[in-house]
């Protein structure tokens, strides 16, 4: 529709110093937006790197008909927009699996062979991954019919915790649960199924191609993704650090942002200090015409 706000936008926040500075796209959650790292990039104005954020289809406003596409196809769309691709890509809760799951290539092309290789980092030249919060089971049976109930029925109250924080505490009460019910309400069901079919597929990612440097990043106090989840996710990826955080929720980034900060701008540091994977040639066409159709 003519003047409707694109249902993927990214916008650089924070210019990076240096003659190539690394590139650093950050990734919302569901019904979130850009704005949940407005404190960790206050905190980075001296970090040479160059961040971007994303403002996703599940952003707090939904953008219409989303579900019609894979999560995984968005993040895809997001970090093409990054002029050359980043270099690290820095997710957040339903983000994080969305991330996955694009890194996994259920956001390709269905029909395109299969020339990733090995290594899924290197099919979008990242040089690592910061997963906030993440949604992760390693194993199907760890999904139970509690599990949907827990998700379904307990969602408004995952929405005003997140309300809750963001606002420092000044939104409370009958108003909060209110806003609370509003957010769902735009989620819909749809959304809902989507971010829990995502989850729900997460024992099936292929973990061990996940071969970069990876930084998971989880809150002790969380009652969305639990502390298991960043546990596990850690224990699942060849090459993962994990960092469970005291006194925190759902919202590292903002409940305990000084250490946050440290922890991710450490880890950018490393991802600096690291060669970018180079490009891979453009596979001939099945067809032999030597094209890329």
């Amino acid at each position: 529709m003519s003047g409707a706000v694109p249902p993927v936008t990214v916008s650089l926040r924070k210019p990076g110093r240096g003659a190539s500075p690394l590139r650093v796209l950050m990734l919302h959650g569901l019904a979130s937006g850009g704005n949940v790292w407005d404190r960790y990039l206050a905190l980075s104005q001296d970090q040479p790197y160059e961040m971007w954020t994303a403002e996703l289809p599940w952003r707090a406003e939904q953008a219409r008909g989303w579900t019609e596409r894979s999560p995984a196809h968005w993040v895809e769309r997001a970090m093409a927009q990054v002029p050359d691709g980043p270099d690290v890509v820095v997710a957040h809760s339903f983000g994080s699996c969305a991330l996955l799951a694009a890194l996994d290539g259920q956001g390709s092309d269905p029909d395109r062979p299969d020339d990733e290789g090995p290594d899924a980092f290197a099919r979008h030249r990242l040089r690592g991954v910061v997963l906030v919060s993440p949604f992760y089971r390693a194993t199907p049976q760890e999904f139970t019919w509690e599990s949907i109930s827990y998700y379904l029925n307990g969602f408004d109250r995952i929405l005003a915790e997140g309300l809750r924080v963001q606002s420092g505490g000044r939104v409370t009460g009958e108003l909060r649960q209110d806003m609370a019910l509003k957010v769902r309400e735009r989620v819909g069901p749809y959304g809902w199924t989507a971010f829990f079919d995502t989850y729900l597929r997460t024992p099936y990612l292929r973990t061990e191609r996940l071969r970069g440097p990876c930084l998971v990043i989880g809150g002790e106090a969380d009652f969305s993704s639990f502390p298991s989840d960043s546990e596990a996710l850690g224990a699942a990826l060849p090459n993962a650090t994990v960092k469970i955080l005291g006194d925190c929720g759902h919202l590292a980034m903002i409940e305990q942002a000084a250490g946050f900060a440290e922890l991710t701008n450490d880890f950018l540091e490393s991802a600096a200090s690291r060669p970018r994977p180079a490009r891979r040639a453009k596979p001939i066409s099945p067809r032999g015409s030597g094209t890329d159709d």
